[in-house]
């Protein structure tokens, strides 16, 4: 089922006055968190990294580049930071967190798979205003063995996190491979995601609406065989617990 396009879902500096749906989150709402990262130095590295990686590949983005842009004393920015893609572990954590900020109550009652759904479509809102940062990360990895796997990583945490918002289970080894796959084809949704320029964007809405599918037929065979295999599911349900993202090691990128 290919969902129609939401008023919820603007592009990046598209602001709306008017009243939202519950668990939305407005333009000017994403403008009021940059701004709050933007007052730390913490926060400034990250979104300077960001701006820079709009601009070049990861691969030509120096160290003191980022410093400079973000009017931080280089030595601080060790302080806060041991490489790039610690800056990106750091991107990744803040969009995580500000989707768990959101008000989901209106999806609590929902099917997974719609919850789901909404919980991803709240991080591409998030991720709007950095669509030309994911492009340039999208075309390095063509090239870059190292920074896919970094990225895959960084993405399977972030979707387990997801996975927790949505309130599904990515325990054991039928959750790890859930949050693999997940990472997988949110990864694809992201690939027409930066050239959807529909203000709707309807053809990653419909995209993202296929790749649910794909997937949920897929875990309904996993969980099919699961049952035959000793301890192939989760006992129990917990909060996932990645490791964490600033003290992933660095790689050459």
């Amino acid at each position: 089922m290919v969902r129609r396009p939401r008023e919820r879902f603007r592009r990046a500096g598209e602001h709306n006055g008017g009243s939202e749906g519950n668990g939305a989150v407005n333009g000017d709402e994403h403008s009021r968190r940059r701004l709050a990262r933007s007052g730390t130095d913490r926060g400034k590295i990250i979104e300077a990294f960001m701006e820079l990686l709009g601009e070049w590949p990861i691969e030509r983005i120096d160290l003191p580049d980022i410093a400079a842009r973000a009017g931080v004393p280089i030595a601080d920015m060790r302080g806060e930071f041991g490489s790039k893609l610690a800056i990106l572990a750091a991107s990744f954590k803040e969009i995580d967190r500000e989707v768990l900020a959101a008000d989901r109550s209106d999806i609590t009652e929902e099917p997974p798979r719609e919850r789901l759904f909404e919980v991803l479509m709240l991080r591409l809102e998030a991720l709007e205003p950095y669509r030309e940062a994911i492009r340039s990360l999208l075309r390095s990895s063509r090239t870059n063995p190292a920074l896919v796997c970094a990225l895959n990583s960084l993405s399977v945490s972030s979707q387990q996190w997801m996975l927790a918002a949505a309130d599904i289970s990515s325990v054991g080894p039928l959750g790890m491979v859930r949050a693999q796959g997940l990472a997988i084809a949110f990864a694809r949704v992201l690939g027409v995601f930066v050239d959807d320029d529909d203000p709707g964007h309807a053809r990653t809405m419909a995209a993202l609406d296929r790749a649910l599918s794909q997937g949920q037929r897929w875990m309904s065979t996993l969980d099919g065989m699961c049952r035959f295999i000793p301890r192939c599911g989760p006992r129990r349900r917990a909060q996932p617990n990645p490791r964490d993202e600033d003290a992933v090691e660095p790689v050459a990128l």
